[in-house]
């Protein structure tokens, strides 16, 4: 199944998407799809017919990020090989684990917005996964039972606020809109094996990213197992999990973002995204 949010921020309805690609208001259904509701979805949702359920229209309206606000986003740093390399970092050997808070998320084409202060803007395409029940100190071999699905999400990173200020990471990742994600929440009996879908991103049409999650240091299962070790993993969570090489900071000479650049991205499976880099007003 597929999943959207469509309307303006604050006012997102939840939608189906059946199988002629055709949004399907859910909002009889359930009022939202997040952190509430997202454990009981499946429930919810038994024995409906996607083409019974009114058309949701998608032409001129703004696609939403497919879940609600979560409660955390983790995300997972230098987890591709050559993306480590390229960073002139060794490769980990655990996940490296930081966050962003929630009011980083935003719709697959919102504008990706600055402040007068940032002067190193990066992009990095991410796979997404989405929990859907709760995990802590999952047993070996449980994890994917407590993955709802997955969706393409964009890390967008200050690297002079990460690399350059001290303390951590997140201080270069945590802006309004530092997180695009969507177009589609996609269950994961939809993606059968999230370690095979290949991704790429451009700018203003030039790809600057092409790689594979086949080539992540730490696969899905493992990084689920991995952060129950430590926190509960919560419905609605959204985890980031690393980007393949081709980030602006590894470019020779690096390339950072401007205002007016057009930052596209797509992960097989997961749709496509388009972002436009915009002062924050």
């Amino acid at each position: 199944m597929r999943f959207m949010r469509i309307g303006e921020v604050g006012a997102e309805r939840p939608a189906i998407v059946d199988e002629a690609g055709v949004a399907r208001d859910l909002s009889a259904i359930v009022p939202d799809i997040g952190p509430d509701t997202i454990a009981g979805l499946g429930d919810r949702l038994a024995g409906v017919d996607p083409k019974d359920l009114p058309i949701l229209p998608t032409e001129g309206q703004r696609i939403g990020a497919p879940i609600a606000r979560p409660r955390n986003i983790w995300c997972i740093g230098l987890n591709y090989s050559d993306h480590a390399a390229e960073s002139g970092m060794p490769v980990p050997s655990e996940p490296i684990v930081f966050s962003k808070p929630g009011s980083a998320l935003c719709g697959p084409n919102d504008p990706i917005l600055t402040s007068p202060g940032m002067t190193k803007i990066d992009w990095e395409v991410e796979l997404g996964i989405v929990i859907g029940a709760p995990a802590l100190d999952l047993a070996p071999g449980t994890a994917m039972d407590h993955v709802f699905g997955y969706v393409a999400a964009n890390d967008v990173s200050e690297r002079a606020w990460q690399m350059e200020r001290g303390g951590q990471w997140m201080k270069g990742k945590s802006y309004p809109n530092f997180c695009p994600c969507g177009p589609w929440l996609v269950t994961r009996d939809d993606i059968p094996d999230p370690q095979t879908l290949g991704m790429e991103l451009s700018v203003n049409g030039a790809v600057m990213q092409k790689g594979t999650t086949a080539t992540m240091i730490f696969g899905v299962a493992h990084i689920v197992e991995y952060l129950s070790q430590f926190a509960l993993l919560e419905p609605g969570d959204l985890i980031v999990t690393g980007t393949p090489p081709g980030v602006g900071m590894g470019q020779k000479p690096p390339r950072y973002l401007a205002h007016g650049d057009v930052v596209e991205l797509s992960i097989d499976g997961l749709g496509a995204q388009r972002s436009e880099v915009r002062p924050r007003v």
